[in-house]
């Protein structure tokens, strides 16, 4: 007996120890599991969603890409100015198995066999080509202006498209709340029905018809944990942050803005959209292919500097009296002048592409006003609709009191207390709602002025 008492502590103390090596992994795996939940949920400000959209977008990587081409093309025109060399170094040697002509009664005699090494050096230089370098240069410059520009649109594009899915995520979440305040609402309404019906004071359809309510409310809210859903995963997307990531919206406070006449902001658009400076930059650029194109109707004139080396020995090394190195200067000029009729309807062609630029631009034009316009008329609306919902905010408020008063003395009942109470919360959101569509019409309005991310 005594052995065996004296083996209890000793096997308690081993089933402890397996259970703490079973127990501390757990906990620890647990802790870890709990911090990595933790770290998917992130609260994040406008600002903070716009600098990692810009800092992580791939398409304006692939814009910088486009700038870094043209720039390359740029500076490979301006090499073609530069003066062309080469040099090269042959070796021939020929066999001359008929090596005998005979003239009359000379007869001359050729050897069997010849080396010859032949080197040249040389350097052209175009003195004048009617201008065609300098026009490439101008083009390709011009190019390259048009793909900055090409960025600069891109990024207001990536900024709006996160600044969108951020009041659309700020807004199912507000709506969820809603959805959250009206089933609080419902099962209290329910649960009041049902003590009625057992006491005989309403009917059962009564009761089926309050959580037919709350099936309806239901419904409305699992739409809105899709769309939640869906936004949510283009937002990370956007940020470049893990797909998992689960992103709670800041508040949103948006100061007072002054609304400026419409022709202000048309104005602005005219003078700062991209959208003409390049069209600007493609009526140059048609202007200097038109140039270029006539360039092709005048001479040329370029320089060049030979050098030769010539030797008829076998061996490579230069011996006296074996090779001879002549060194030429030389001016040449060319002139095409079949290009004189030849390039007629090219610069015709090349008028017209002139002419689309400046039609296209007066199109642009148009879209641009009707644009602003639209996004003004929009913003103002917004506005109007914040005003309107401030009022229905009181209403709902002073209801709330007087049935709360009701309430209190057993004029109203419950259902109408509480019925009371969610319209009032609805008009809170429905303002918080009403804010977040004016800021982004604000934005969108930014955006057709050119000025969102200036």
């Amino acid at each position: 007996m005594t052995t065996s008492n004296n083996n209890i502590p000793t096997a308690m103390n081993s089933t402890l120890k397996s259970f703490l090596r079973i127990l501390i992994p757990a906990a620890l795996l647990t802790l870890l599991l709990a911090a990595a939940a933790k770290a998917q949920d992130r609260t994040i400000t406008l600002d903070e969603a716009i600098k990692l959209g810009i800092d992580n977008s791939k398409v304006l990587k692939l814009s910088q890409s486009k700038i870094d081409r043209a720039v390359s093309q740029y500076n490979q025109a301006k090499d073609n100015v530069l003066p062309s060399g080469s040099v090269s170094f042959d070796y021939n040697r020929a066999q001359i198995p008929a090596n005998k002509l005979a003239f009359g009664t000379q007869t001359i005699s050729l050897p069997k066999s010849a080396d010859a090494f032949l080197g040249i050096v040389s350097l052209n230089e175009t003195i004048f080509g009617g201008g065609k370098l300098r026009y490439a240069k101008e083009s390709t410059d011009l190019l390259t202006q048009v793909a900055r520009l090409d960025a600069d649109i891109d990024k207001d594009q990536i900024t709006y498209d996160i600044i969108n899915a951020y009041y659309n995520l700020y807004k199912v979440l507000q709506s969820k709340k809603v959805v959250e305040q009206n089933l609080r609402s419902i099962d209290q309404q329910i649960k009041q029905s049902q003590r009625f019906f057992e006491q005989g004071l309403v009917t059962k359809n009564d009761v089926l018809r309050f959580q037919l309510q709350r099936s309806n409310i239901e419904l409305n809210g699992i739409d809105l944990e899709t769309n939640r859903k869906i936004i949510n995963y283009n937002l990370d997307v956007l940020l470049g942050l893990n797909e998992s990531t689960q992103l709670n919206i800041a508040q949103i406070t948006e100061a007072e803005r002054s609304v400026a006449p419409l022709a202000n902001y048309i104005d602005t658009a005219i003078s700062s959209r991209q959208e003409f400076k390049q069209a600007d930059l493609r009526t140059k650029y048609a202007e200097t292919s038109i140039k270029n194109i006539q360039a092709n109707s005048t001479p040329t004139l370029g320089a060049s500097v030979s050098g030769y080396y010539v030797d008829v020995s076998a061996n490579p090394i230069p011996k006296s009296g074996s090779y001879i190195t002549p060194v030429t200067i030389g001016l040449g000029l060319k002139w095409n002048f079949s290009a004189l009729w030849t390039n007629k309807n090219k610069i015709a062609e090349a008028k017209i592409q002139r002419e689309e630029t400046l039609i296209n631009k007066n199109i642009e034009l148009d879209n641009v006003k009707r644009e602003v316009n639209q996004n003004y008329q929009n913003y103002l609306q917004a506005l109007d609709k914040i005003k309107l919902l401030q009022t229905s905010i009181e209403q709902a408020g002073e209801n709330n009191k007087i049935l709360e008063s009701k309430y209190k003395s057993n004029i109203a009942s419950a259902t109408d207390r509480a019925d009371a109470e969610t319209l009032l919360y609805q008009a809170q959101i429905n303002l918080e709602l009403a804010k977040a569509d004016a800021g982004l019409a604000y934005y969108t309005l930014l955006k057709s002025t050119g000025k969102l991310n200036k």
